[in-house]
This record gives structure tokens, C-alpha cells and sequence, in this order.
């Protein structure tokens, strides 16, 4: 008896070979694209650990948990780490990555995340590129949350480690992700000792076994329906077009902000500015003397398949995060997020109004 998810041909060289040319292809890149078969933290920490080591001067701006969490990596690497910090509700600024060369020249490696989905900002990486490719530093970049979203350009901004996963706004599977690697970042790897070989953290792997192989013989089995998930993923964007997928994620982004800001009951949106928030999440304040958690338990309980969370770690009381990504980039969700807000707003105690929140959504969607 045959299964859909079974049974399945084997998914030959050629064929993932052509599925890395298309996700390529959505990244506009001219760079070697790699498809490392797990979750993004996957190549995340293995582009860090390739390029990393005892030697490195890495500036790690911090604008969320991913931020951190880079930091901690590169410092295991041995590297000499300067932590830029900017408040969760904000983004970081071009000059500031250029102060932080001006006061350490040294610094040859910097590490940004785009698109923060748990905090809900997103930075400006064209022009952080632009300073970062002045200054001569490796640039590594998670655009796991923007891609789909936002652009995500490598070679226009000069980004030499691009990591992507599908399972956000590309509305894909969360067992596959990518990596572009530049030149710079292969030279970096091969120079470095440190770099993992032989390993399931290897870029090296990929590079030598892989890519200068022409792409004739993988590395081991693939992850076959993650693989085959991930192509339909990409043929869904190319179908309906990346700039329509963006446009649409931008729609639910502002309409979330709108209707919830019109919604009243205190919610306010997290981060300040408008046009620092990511298109992929909108992350709202909860008012005094309310607790996050409990509002999207409230919420989920009356509708499970709304597409909210609390926040993380210390964020959980204060912050609500409303995925409006990828599937749950629609009208729909954004009112159906909203509503169940406003109920569970309602039955605590918060006055709302359900109708200036649809009025607000209405007009906000371009």
C-alpha cells in the first residue's frame, strides 16, 4: 500500500542541484547556493564556526535573541566580539555600524540578523552593506524571517554569508534552509583551521565534496520530502510572483498595525517606527495590568489556528506577536488575529472597538 509521503523516488543530484538554482534565483545571487539539509540553525552556526576563529574581530549587532545568540557562537570560536546593542523596539542605523569601525578599525567580521520575527524590527542592510563593504569587513546575514518578505539581495549588498529558511514568509517546510557563499567567505573557511571538517556543521564539506564537484554526487541522502516541500515553496513564490508575495506581507503589516492601534484596549505597537517594523511579524505592547500569555491563550482557545504568540523569555507578559506571514499573509488572518484579540481583550476587562479595528484594516490594505 502506498503513501504520499513514502514511497518516493530518489531524489537524484541533478534535481537538488535545480532546486538550489531556483532558491538562487529568488536571491537574485550570482553566489554559490548551498541547501544544507536541517533547520536554519544549521547553516547559521556553521557559517560562524567556518569563518570565525582566534584571530576574528567580529562587530555583532544585536536587535533581538538571534543577535545574542551569533555572539555567543563567535565567542566560542575564540573570536574578539563587540556587542552593538540597540533597544528591541528599534533598528540599527548605518551610522552607527560606522561609528563602531571608526572606534575599532580592527573589526573583519560583522554579523546581523534582517528581519527579527521575535521582536518584530527589521534593519536597513543595504545600507549597512554599503559601510560594511567600505570598510572591508565579511558580512554574515539571517534573512530567515525577511526572505519572502522583504528583499533580500546578497550580491547588490555585498552580504558574503546569506542563511534563508522557507518556513516563515515563503510559507515552506523548516527541515531544509540555504546559504550564499561568497568567494571572500569560501577563502575565509579554507584559510581557517578552526573551520569544521568532516562535520554536519561543514560548509568545507559542501564546497570541496559538492560545488567543485560540479554537483554530481551529494553528500549523503537527502531529506527527501523536506527537498520536494521546499521546490513547491519556491514554484508557489514564482508563480505568484515574489514582488506580488512581498507586497502582500507588507499589506498584512501595516493593516496589523493599524487595526490594532484603532482596536484600543491599550495594545500599542512594540516597535515605534513604522518603517523599522518587519513585514514578516507585528509585535504589539500589551497594556498595564494585563499578561500577554494570557490574552493569546485566551484567544487560542476560542480559535487555535490564529496566528499569535507571546512573546519570548522576558517578553512574555508584556509582548503579543502576530504572525501574518507567509499562508497567514491575508486579510483574513490579519481580522481574525485582531478579533480574537479584541475578544480576550473584552473579556478581561479592556474596552474595544471591533469595528474601527476592521475600518482601520480596510484602509490600511494597499
Amino acid at each position: 500500500m502506498t503513501h504520499p509521503f513514502l514511497d518516493l523516488a530518489p531524489l537524484s543530484a541533478a534535481h537538488f542541484a535545480s532546486i538550489e538554482d531556483r532558491v538562487a534565483r529568488l536571491l537574485s545571487t550570482e553566489q554559490d547556493v548551498v541547501i544544507m539539509q536541517g533547520e536554519a540553525l544549521l547553516p547559521l552556526e556553521g557559517a560562524i564556526r567556518g569563518t570565525a576563529d582566534a584571530g576574528t574581530t567580529a562587530l555583532n549587532v544585536v536587535t533581538g535573541p538571534y543577535g545574542q545568540t551569533f555572539g555567543n557562537w563567535l565567542r566560542d570560536c575564540g573570536a574578539t566580539v563587540i556587542d552593538l546593542a540597540v533597544p528591541f523596539h528599534t533598528a540599527v542605523t548605518a551610522a552607527q555600524i560606522r561609528d563602531a569601525f571608526a572606534e575599532h578599525p580592527e573589526i573583519d567580521f560583522v554579523s546581523l540578523v534582517h528581519a527579527e520575527a521575535a521582536t518584530g524590527n527589521t534593519n536597513p542592510v543595504a545600507e549597512i552593506g554599503e559601510v560594511v563593504r567600505e570598510h572591508g569587513a565579511l558580512f554574515y546575514l539571517d534573512a530567515v524571517a525577511s526572505i519572502g518578505a522583504e528583499p533580500v539581495l546578497p550580491d547588490a549588498w555585498g552580504v558574503d554569508l546569506c542563511v534563508i529558511g522557507a518556513q516563515k514568509a515563503m510559507g515552506g517546510p523548516a527541515g531544509v534552509s540555504a546559504v550564499s557563499v561568497s568567494e571572500r567567505a569560501w577563502a575565509r573557511m579554507a584559510a581557517n583551521p578552526a573551520a569544521p571538517r568532516r562535520s554536519y556543521l561543514s560548509l568545507l564539506d559542501w564546497k570541496e565534496r559538492w560545488v567543485d564537484g560540479g554537483r554530481k554526487a551529494l553528500l549523503h541522502a537527502p531529506a527527501q520530502l523536506e527537498m520536494l516541500a521546499l521546490e513547491a515553496c519556491v514554484e508557489r513564490i514564482e508563480g505568484e510572483g515574489l514582488d506580488a508575495v512581498m507586497a502582500r506581507h507588507a499589506s498584512a503589516a501595516a493593516a496589523t498595525r493599524a487595526g490594532a492601534v484603532a482596536l484600543g484596549g491599550g495594545l500599542q505597537p512594540y516597535v515605534h517606527e513604522a518603517s523599522d517594523a518587519a513585514p514578516v511579524a507585528t509585535t504589539l505592547r500589551v497594556p498595564e495590568g494585563a499578561d500577554a500569555s494570557e490574552l493569546v491563550a485566551k484567544a487560542l482557545a476560542a480559535d487555535p489556528v490564529l496566528p499569535l504568540a507571546a512573546g519570548g523569555g522576558a517578553l512574555a507578559q508584556s509582548m503579543i506577536r502576530v504572525n501574518h506571514y507567509g499562508p497567514d499573509a491575508t486579510r483574513g488572518a490579519v481580522h481574525s488575529s485582531l478579533a480574537g484579540l479584541g475578544a480576550a481583550l473584552a473579556e478581561s476587562g479592556f474596552p474595544v472597538d471591533l469595528e474601527a479595528a476592521r475600518r482601520a484594516v480596510a484602509q490600511a490594505w494597499s
